[in-house]
């Protein structure tokens, strides 16, 4: 076999050579039959001798010997150590004209011979896209839909290259959307299916695509294969449910998409996606949920789902968890009811149906990401609510928790959002007792430090609620101020060039707020915030000048 390999390969080069092209179709049989026995021998034979160069001149559309040399390349290019050689004997433009050929054995070789050149290469792929075969790729998938191994080819050519951005716009400019819907109606194997469920799981990350799929008429789809495998057993059946209905809350991310759907709360596909809530199946939950939380993007809809009774079947959702235990199930939940209290009208209305009780029951959790989503429900639950953040607040056993995740230094979510809720309890309730619960569950050294976050919304949270916590009983709160170093923290703040205007004019306020206390005004006096504040009296923002005129009188007054 290795004789006759060589023996064929020299004779390939001089007919080539030659340009009597009468014994090339026999040299490249035997070329194929070497690959078919063993492939990464007769490959670097063919390396070796030189031949990648000599094949272009055959990828000619005219030339009979195209779907030979194509297939030659593909099998050559399964090595990964071809694949580079192919691109430098300028294999690449050829091929990628031969896909405008019409002959199916020639476009099918050659998309077998790119498919094997780029495989794992992004930038091989970026050049393909550059030369413009996405909309030739697509226009292949609607003439030859009946072609089954063609289809298959595209298919995997549209899964590799949908992977990269710059083919989604170009996607996107042609009519994939229609092409692979009509595809997916077709076909009735699982494996089929899920090919294409392959290809539109990437696309659909781009918005234009999404709404161009709900349009096509994907989600009817979607909702079908949902109804075919929600009560079957088989892994076929499971693995299609999981992929339908992820792929349905894809594209419920795009916000046209998501509103062309919602269709003012009265779309058929919104009330079917809020029927997965209350099912008996954790994926349907899991998606129903996340579909919410999707449509829950802007407050028109946040207001009407809470007043059509969705918050109920959440609830229900959570409570059947809180023993099950599933934690995407319980994350999901709490993502929706945390984007549906964003609106002001919503939040007493949450209130009043229980939500903040049964949040609480996965206080609990150790699961991070359920402790992170917890946290910003009940900070959006209680935002502007006195009452529930003073109920909130003198609740021991949440205060203690908050404590806990405010050092939950492996966590960065979980611990900025415990600060946050922590101030944010102070802040709504203005309330001595919640300020007391706080300072008695070992609060203060932890908002102290929120004052020096690096985002100045939380830095400007942290002041404020210290600013109540001194306004409120400073008396109490004195010992943890000192051992936090309150004091230097503010200087530091006061002093720094990179200061927000708002957080210096919270720092002052802050500062006149603890004079009342001796070894706090000890420090100041002793950290000379005289000279400090009185620089400030120039500052080019008004109201802090103003507040630091303010601030100097009043430590003029007590020094």
């Amino acid at each position: 076999m290795e004789d006759n390999l060589c023996e064929a390969l020299k004779k390939l080069k001089v007919t080539l050579a030659d340009g009597t092209g009468d014994s090339v179709e026999g040299c490249l049989d035997c070329l194929l039959k070497a690959l078919a026995h063993n492939n990464a021998e007769a490959s670097e034979k063919v390396q070796k001798m030189g031949v990648l160069l000599l094949l272009p001149p055959l990828l000619d559309p005219r030339s009979s010997c195209a779907p030979k040399v194509a297939n030659i390349i593909a099998e050559v290019a399964k090595n990964e150590f071809m694949r580079g050689p192919c691109v430098e004997a300028g294999l690449v433009p050829p091929l990628v004209q031969l896909l405008h050929c019409k002959d199916q054995e020639v476009l099918l070789q050659t998309g077998r011979a790119l498919g094997n050149i780029c495989y794992d290469s992004h930038s091989l792929q970026a050049q393909l896209i550059n030369m413009g075969v996405v909309p030739t790729l697509v226009k292949l998938l609607a003439i030859h839909s009946q072609n089954a191994a063609l289809t298959e080819m595209c298919l995997v050519a549209f899964g590799n290259l949908a992977e990269l951005e710059s083919s989604k716009e170009q996607f996107a400019a042609t009519n994939v959307a229609e092409e692979l819907v009509r595809l997916f109606r077709k076909q009735e194997e699982h494996e089929k299916k899920e090919m294409i469920f392959e290809v539109l799981a990437p696309l659909a990350e781009n918005d234009v695509i999404k709404l161009q799929l709900v349009e096509a008429g994907l989600v009817e789809c979607l909702l079908e294969v949902v109804d075919q495998t929600v009560d079957g057993e088989r892994e076929e059946d499971v693995a299609q449910l999981k992929t339908a209905s992820d792929l349905m809350v894809l594209l419920l991310l795009g916000d046209e998409s998501m509103q062309k759907l919602f269709e003012g709360g009265k779309g058929s596909v919104f009330q079917r996606v809020l029927s997965w809530v209350p099912s008996h199946n954790h994926q349907l939950q899991l998606a129903g949920a996340l579909a919410v939380a999707n449509f829950a993007r802007n407050d028109g809809n946040c207001i009407h789902m809470v007043d059509t009774g969705i918050v109920q079947k959440l609830l229900e959702l959570l409570e059947r968890h809180v023993e099950e235990g599933n934690v995407t199930v319980q994350h999901a939940a709490l993502s929706a009811l945390r984007n549906l209290a964003i609106p002001v009208v919503n939040k007493s209305k949450m209130l009043a149906m229980g939500v903040a009780d049964v949040v609480l029951k996965f206080l609990p959790s150790e699961m991070p990401p359920v402790q992170f989503k917890l946290l910003g429900t009940l900070r959006m639950l209680i935002d502007t609510q006195v009452d529930a953040a003073e109920q909130l607040g003198t609740n021991p056993t949440l205060v203690e928790r908050l404590v806990e995740w405010c050092d939950a230094k492996e966590h960065a979510g979980v611990m900025g959002e415990s600060n946050r809720l922590l101030s944010a309890l102070i802040r709504h309730s203005r309330s001595k007792d919640v300020v007391r619960t706080v300072i008695q569950g070992g609060g203060v050294k932890y908002l102290v430090s929120m004052a020096t976050s690096e985002h100045v919304i939380m830095q400007n949270e942290a002041l404020v609620a210290l600013g109540l916590m001194a306004a409120l009983d400073l008396a109490l709160a004195e010992k943890d101020f000192l051992n936090a170093s309150l004091v230097q923290v503010l200087h530091k703040l006061l002093s720094e060039e990179t200061s927000a205007p708002e957080i210096k004019y919270n720092s002052m306020i802050l500062v006149c707020a603890i004079m009342g206390s001796e070894p706090l005004h000890k420090q100041v006096q002793d950290l000379a915030f005289l000279d400090l504040v009185s620089r400030l009296r120039s500052h080019e923002n008004k109201t802090v000048s103003h507040q630091a005129s303010l601030t100097e009188q009043r430590l003029t007054v007590q020094s």
